[in-house]
C-alpha cells in the first residue's frame, strides 16, 4: 500500500473530504511519528504495533568478498514490533 492508497482510502470513508485535506492528515501523522522516533520516543499504535529506536554498538564486521575485518560504527535504527491482533490477522 502506498501513500496515495491511504489518501484514497480516507476519502472513501469520508465522502466530503478533499484529497488535499486527506493528504495533509497523512503528512501530519507521518511527520509527528518521524519526529517522535528521532527524538528517541516509542510510538504505540493500538492494533498495529510499536516503533522504537534501537541503538547498535560499534563492532567489527567482515567483508564477505575479501574476508578482511572492517569497522562498523555505532548507529541507531528503528525496531517495529507488530501487535498481537496484526500477527493473528496475518496468520489467518
Amino acid at each position: 500500500m502506498k501513500r496515495s492508497d491511504i489518501i484514497t482510502s480516507i476519502q472513501v470513508n469520508f465522502k466530503n473530504m478533499r484529497s488535499a485535506d486527506a493528504a495533509a492528515i497523512v503528512e501530519t501523522i507521518s511527520d509527528h511519528m518521524v519526529e517522535s522516533v528521532a527524538a528517541g520516543n516509542r510510538i504505540e499504535v493500538r492494533g498495529f504495533g510499536t516503533f522504537q529506536p534501537r541503538k547498535r554498538a560499534t563492532k567489527t564486521g567482515y567483508n564477505p568478498s575479501t574476508g578482511k575485518p572492517m569497522y562498523l560504527p555505532a548507529n541507531t535504527t528503528i525496531l517495529f514490533k507488530p501487535s498481537r491482533e496484526l500477527t493473528k490477522k496475518m496468520n489467518g
